[in-house]
């Protein structure tokens, strides 16, 4: 479906959007990419949603992109007698390896890796990080802490440890099935949680293969640290603010998101900002001002995609909470503001010839008057290099694959198209760009386009020629040899 905006919409799907109709509506409202999380989906639900996403793709015949998100390697304390206990701040409490029942006093940590990397000093948050406490002695099954923010704790509470790089499989056993059962299905994107290094990427990747892209969830002091090494394993980057903001200061998130949307553009790769964008409207029809203030600072910095969790998963409106967020992204988008934050924020890197003619594509598109620019991408490359410069014009990708088709939907300004096959000639691209661009309704029969492609055509990164084209068929190849 043609959109009224660059900035691409993932909506997470769950108990209140598991219905065709449902579903339909997100994509009618604004969604390009449908996330399944598999914290909370079994493998059966995966495959009905999937199959569902796939008919409303089928019936629109627009490509539809979909992100399985792993749960990754949650840390959880034991249980407690009656269920919770209260802490006091000041008071001294223990983590150990004991299944006994919890109460006032300690509680079971089932995760020896935790007390490996344990050492004086560090801190263990517990529930969203609401209890706070410092580690003051420590040793192979057993911590003593003091309490420095109490609270209730309760059975089965998560734990952040954020001071440290645990010890711990990037993929738990659960995430291993999950991504084999994912990839059987043909997701397009692999979301990787708690990622800490470069190597859990690299773990990941060995199981996927070529079966999907890998996105990186980056919710951890560690990944911060190493954001450079994983941005450049991953094939995309999601900046995962609710456990980032949990295990690191609340007011070190917005620098860090700017940083990495930044970092991730230079790089050419999609970057989404995630969480708590729209969180009132789980109960509410409204959005909070501070929220929609938050989903347009994402847009303004250049993101390629804001993401919807419990709004559209399990919320009341979620249909409500897709289209606020379009109309958002929208306004944003009219802001001449917004355009020279595009232009003032472009990473200048021309190392190859690709570089060289989706600059050049970009420059003629903005500079004359050009409704669009069409690229022909076999891998998708050509496609994230136009994305990158962030042109004033919409992105048309054409692409013989449906798998590239749909993994480009994550892609800032790309509306992708399948072409009835490869395409084995220049002059054969341009006419099939022409057609494309009018029948999708991105350019008229008077107006023209530049259409970018590689020659050998269907070899990934050979884009090396740029030519702009009229509309009108009849005047394509006026006067020039067929060939």
């Amino acid at each position: 479906m043609k959109r009224a905006r660059k900035v691409k919409i993932v909506a997470t799907l769950g108990p209140a959007s598991a219905d065709y109709e449902t579903i339909r509506a997100l994509f009618e409202a604004g969604a390009d990419v449908f996330r399944l999380n598999m914290s909370h989906s079994s493998h059966e639900d995966a495959a009905q949603r999937h199959a569902l996403i796939r008919r409303v793709e089928a019936e629109s015949g627009w490509p539809v992109g979909i992100l399985a998100d792993l749960q990754g390697p949650k840390l959880r304390c034991g249980t407690l007698r009656g269920g919770k206990a209260t802490l006091e701040d000041g008071q001294t409490y223990c983590f150990d390896l004991d299944t006994a029942p919890g109460d006032a006093t300690r509680v079971g940590l089932p995760h020896p890796e935790i007390f490996a990397a344990l050492v004086p000093g560090t801190r263990i948050l517990v529930n969203d990080g609401k209890i706070v406490m410092r580690v003051e002695h420590c040793g192979p099954d057993r911590a003593e802490c003091t309490v420095v923010t109490g609270g209730v704790i309760s059975d089965r509470k998560g734990v952040n440890v954020p001071d440290v790089v645990l010890p711990v499989a990037a993929l738990s056993d659960k995430d291993r099935g999950d991504l084999e059962a994912v990839c059987q299905l043909g997701v397009d994107w692999i979301a990787l949680s708690f990622v800490q290094r470069a190597a859990d990427v690299t773990e990941a990747r060995g199981l996927v293969g070529d079966r999907a892209k890998i996105l990186s969830k980056i919710e951890k002091p560690a990944a911060v640290t190493d954001f450079e090494e994983i941005l450049a394993a991953s094939d995309g980057i999601m900046i995962a603010r609710g456990d980032l903001g949990v295990e690191m200061p609340v007011e070190a998130v917005p620098p860090i998101q700017k940083r990495m949307v930044r970092a991730a553009r230079a790089a050419a790769k999609p970057v989404i900002v995630a969480t708590q964008m729209l969180e009132s409207m789980i109960e509410s029809p409204m959005p909070t001002r501070a929220e929609v203030s938050d989903v347009a600072t994402a847009i303004y910095e250049g993101a390629d995609a804001v993401m919807l969790s419990a709004e559209s998963a399990a919320g009341a409106f979620p249909v409500a909470a897709v289209r606020t967020m379009s109309n958002v992204a929208v306004e944003v988008e009219r802001d001449p503001i917004y355009r020279e934050l595009m232009e003032a924020t472009r990473a200048v890197r021309r190392t190859s010839t690709a570089d060289g003619i989706v600059s050049a594509a970009r420059e003629i598109a903005e500079n004359g008057d050009i409704k669009a620019i069409c690229c022909f991408t076999h891998s998708g490359t050509t496609a994230a290099l136009t994305a990158r410069e962030r042109p004033g014009v919409p992105i048309l990708a054409l692409s013989p694959l449906v798998e590239t088709a749909r993994q480009l939907c994550l892609r800032w300004g790309t509306t992708c198209v399948m072409t009835d096959g490869p395409v084995e000639r220049f002059k054969m691209a341009v006419v099939g760009a022409v057609r494309a661009a009018r029948a999708r309704g991105f350019a008229d029969i008077d107006d023209h386009i530049v259409v970018i492609a590689g020659i050998p055509f269907n070899v990934p990164g050979s884009t090396n020629i740029l030519r702009v084209a009229p509309c009108d068929e009849r005047l394509i190849f006026r006067g020039d040899p067929e060939n």
